[in-house]
């Protein structure tokens, strides 16, 4: 029967059938239990009886009324704010080993290797690294600066800014290889015309690279946010939220499994979807080109 079929016919079946099973997957794992999500979000459960009493807007409304909800977000700017540290480093970085220097491979393998490492194995090298007397304190003490010690992971002052430098470690590797490839990718006579006009460096990287970089750039900001907003396993495992370390993710699974208020946390999951949403469409508007 298949054989009967025109090529423009057996090519749309083909088509089909291999976008079913990845469409039945997107569908029962990602949108119906999103969909699951935002009705349970109207609703007083507790995750385990069958009692589902419709509350309306209650929950939301508690989530922007009650301080103990509301007051993670702040957590959130930390990480935020490291999102364009570790956004600049990684273009500073891929720029800079984009042209000719010593050791540029062993560099880049240096620059990748945190990024592909476990989240968890991070999490415990770095609370050692903090940790009193740990390696951090050690080396400061080497270098004559043993003064400024402290309660790294115990200071509710710096505890955050401990924890988004490690999520900045972690992480810049992953959008310096993204940046390096594009920025790789240019036609090398450009580079060559423009030093035969006189441009040093940073002129190149003004008027070549970061006209190229601008797409790779806003993509790179979107997962960069999204990411920063649901920040969970370094500071989960590192401080398990102690010191004012609680993030808006850590803060919902709290509410859903400890406190058995599931309607709650989905109220909360739907306002951190929509946060991410509204800062993704904003940037879009403000970095990409109008074609």
């Amino acid at each position: 029967m298949f054989k009967k079929l025109s090529y423009e016919s057996q090519k749309r079946v083909i088509i089909v059938l291999f976008t079913i099973i990845p469409i039945a997957m997107l569908a029962t794992f990602t949108y119906y239990p999103l969909v699951r999500m935002i009705e349970y979000s109207f609703t007083s459960w507790d995750g385990l009886s069958q009692n589902i009493k419709f509350i309306g807007l209650k929950n939301y409304i508690t989530v922007f009324t009650n301080p103990d909800y509301f007051k993670v977000f702040g957590v959130s700017l930390y990480y935020l704010a490291a999102t364009f540290v570790q956004l600049a480093l990684a273009l500073y970085f891929a720029t800079v080993l984009s042209f000719n220097v010593r050791f540029k491979n062993f560099f880049k393998g240096a620059l990748f290797f945190p990024y592909l490492l476990n989240g968890v194995a991070i999490a415990f090298i770095f609370q050692y690294f903090f940790q009193v007397n740990g390696t951090f304190d050690t080396v400061l003490k080497a270098i004559g600066l043993g003064t400024h010690t402290q309660l790294w992971l115990g200071n509710p002052k710096i505890i955050n800014i401990s924890l988004a430098a490690v999520s900045v470690w972690r992480y810049m590797g992953g959008n310096f290889i993204i940046f390096l490839g594009t920025i790789q990718a240019i036609d090398p006579q450009i580079y060559e015309a423009a030093e035969i006009d006189g441009a040093n460096r940073f002129q190149q990287f003004i008027n070549i690279i970061l006209p190229n970089l601008k797409r790779i750039i806003s993509l790179n900001l979107i997962l960069a946010l999204s990411g920063a907003f649901s920040a969970f396993e370094i500071p989960f495992i590192m401080t398990n939220g102690a010191n004012g370390s609680k993030t808006f993710v850590m803060e919902a699974l709290e509410v859903a499994f400890n406190f058995q208020k599931v309607g709650l946390a989905c109220a909360m999951g739907i306002i951190l979807l929509l946060i991410c949403i509204f800062v993704t469409v904003l940037q879009k508007g403000l970095l990409v080109d109008e074609d």
